[in-house]
């Protein structure tokens, strides 16, 4: 059973097998509101990476003293699926990833981000308006879209449950971190509107992956 309550989009769903056949990973959930404070933060430096495995070029930005991705991660590898198994969202979203994959998916020179290094993006963004900063400018339901300032490009590619469904297409963003006793960095949209709360999901759901540059 997921341990939390959320008002909003956030996907819920229960489980009945026992804890003990089951990893779990505790979530933070990080929750995109709207806000109408300006934030203060350096111009970030835009460039690009080349993924040696596969050839993929993807565009990077610095953020405070972070070089991320500026896009979700396509490679693909076992333990990765497209949204609804259709190749044109792998193309719009990346791939969806599960624990296993998602922890050795990021290329050479880059790794899975901390949770201490989502809340470093966070502050360096402004937290007041990292929801309006962070998030692209199209794709997010009910008006929910940011105005993408950073460069960061926050797309809402939704998540797959580990029975096979997928879900919040257009309304959600989950990223998995590092396992530092959590899982998943999760923004969401609601009406203008979230909630912030703790929880757990299954390692063998799929989520996306933001990789960020090793110093």
């Amino acid at each position: 059973m997921i341990n939390m309550i959320l008002i909003g989009w956030p996907y819920m769903k229960a489980n009945n097998r026992s804890g003990s056949l089951m990893k779990r990973f505790i979530l933070t959930v990080i929750v995109m509101v709207t806000y109408f404070a300006v934030g203060a933060f350096a111009a970030p430096k835009k460039g690009t990476m080349k993924d040696p495995r596969d050839g993929k070029v993807y565009k990077t930005v610095q953020i405070g003293s972070q070089t991320w991705m500026a896009e979700n991660l396509r490679v693909k590898s076992e333990g990765s699926w497209c949204y609804e198994g259709k190749e044109s969202n792998c193309q719009k979203y990346g791939r969806l990833y599960n624990w296993d994959a998602a922890e050795t998916a990021c290329p050479a020179g880059w790794h899975l981000p901390t949770i201490e290094e989502f809340d470093a993006l966070l502050v360096a963004v402004g937290e007041n308006v990292a929801n309006k900063k962070l998030k692209s400018t199209s794709g997010w339901r009910e008006n929910g879209n940011g105005d993408d300032a950073v460069g960061f490009s926050a797309l809402p590619a939704g998540g797959r449950d580990n029975d096979g469904s997928y879900y919040n297409e257009g309304k959600s963003a989950y990223f998995w971190s590092e396992d530092n006793g959590y899982g998943v960095y999760y923004m969401f949209h609601s009406f203008g509107s979230g909630r912030s709360a703790v929880g757990k999901y299954d390692e063998d759901d799929g989520f996306s992956v933001r990789c960020v540059k090793d110093k």
